[in-house]
């Protein structure tokens, strides 16, 4: 979360003109309150027997001023806060609206299920029919690996899902064989995988232990993300599901370098052990491996070589998605352009990559 120098007219640093897809907007958590229309007798029983409130339904500490502009305090409550601060100022062709809840840290399957359930519907009850630019990632339970392929079946038709939401912070690697059946009625639907930082708490988010301060653990979220890639590719999921993406939200994408040259590495010296990955990784991370923009981690120079330096580590601009994060803090306003990034590469990685990442996505006329 670095500043960005002042613009100039020689350099445009905003998204406006661009009709872009913003990957990565989240509204409001959903609450209690919000979920009870969408749930069966039975569990609204059960969320008045458990006393089921707000402390259940969110992970991280969303009044914090890390996860909030001050300008936009309740601008994520509902559409009308999106059309007036996100949607219409930045002219966005759409935005995918991603819910990072606590629901993957609930230990009752059927409960997790049953949140899932009613989020997806009150997402599309709420906020996708009420404005065509809005698409949303389904939130499934990774507790239940079959209730969640047969939720993602069940949205297949529905196009303004276009992604299956995953977090950092699993119980168990994402790329073991108990997740797979996600996996398959992701691909078969034309589904992308989006990883975001999150967490289960079922694991310490780092190697040591937990950490003191929150400031340690977003510092420490690239272990999260590299965990997961690595894993994912060595299990055989991103070769067994070649047409899936895989999009890492909020990663950053300095860290993706080191990681990727030791994976191949190791790969070449030890490839005995996964026969299966028949292409070197940095092939198969190229090919399916997008990473989100905002936050970007480089210096805002503007008139240095390191941005195109850093999209030619990475392999291609190709594999870089726009981002607003809304409504998140940052120094720089929202739909700022990364000054370290040649603005020639903005319409595709603003617009054109989406579609290209996205079967599902589909622009409003």
């Amino acid at each position: 979360m670095l500043d960005i120098l002042p613009a100039t007219e020689e350099t445009p640093r905003d998204v406006a003109s661009l009709g872009a897809v913003d990957c990565d907007v989240h509204p409001r958590t959903p609450q209690r309150a919000d979920l009870l229309p969408f749930l069966s007798a039975y569990w609204k029983e059960i969320f008045d027997y458990r006393g089921v409130d707000r402390l259940e339904l969110t992970s991280y500490p969303t009044s914090t001023k890390p996860y909030g502009r001050p300008e936009l305090r309740g601008a994520d409550e509902n559409v009308e806060g999106l059309r007036k601060h996100l949607l219409d100022p930045l002219g966005l062709g759409a935005a995918i609206l991603n819910v990072v809840g606590g629901v993957q840290a609930v230990y009752d399957p059927y409960m997790a299920r049953t949140i899932c359930e009613a989020t997806n519907r009150w997402l599309a009850s709420e906020w996708l029919d009420k404005d065509d630019r809005l698409r949303a990632t389904l939130l499934v339970p990774f507790q239940h690996p079959e209730a969640a392929a047969e939720e993602i079946r069940r949205y297949a038709d529905d196009r303004r899902f276009v992604q299956v939401l995953a977090i950092t912070g699993t119980a168990n690697p994402l790329g073991q064989r108990f997740y797979w059946p996600i996996y398959k009625a992701a691909a078969e639907a034309g589904f992308a995988l989006q990883l975001h930082p999150g967490s289960a708490y079922r694991h310490s988010p780092t190697q040591l232990g937990f950490p003191s301060f929150l400031v340690e653990e977003h510092a420490q979220w690239t272990q999260g993300f590299a965990n997961q890639m690595v894993s994912l590719l060595t299990e055989g999921v991103l070769d067994e599901f070649r047409d899936m993406k895989l999009v890492l939200a909020e990663s950053g994408v300095s860290w993706l370098f080191a990681v990727n040259w030791r994976l191949a590495k190791e790969w070449r010296g030890i490839r005995v052990e996964v026969p299966w990955v028949k292409d070197s990784p940095e092939v198969l991370i190229e090919r399916q491996v997008r990473l989100t923009v905002t936050p970007f981690d480089a210096p805002p120079d503007p008139d240095s070589e390191e941005g195109q330096v850093i999209i030619d580590c990475l392999g291609s601009p190709d594999m870089l998605l726009y981002s607003s994060d809304f409504p998140h803090a940052y120094p720089e306003p929202l739909g700022a352009w990364p000054r370290i990034l040649p603005f020639a590469h903005a319409p595709a990685i603003c617009r054109g990559n989406a579609l290209a990442t996205y079967p599902r996505l589909e622009l409003p006329q």
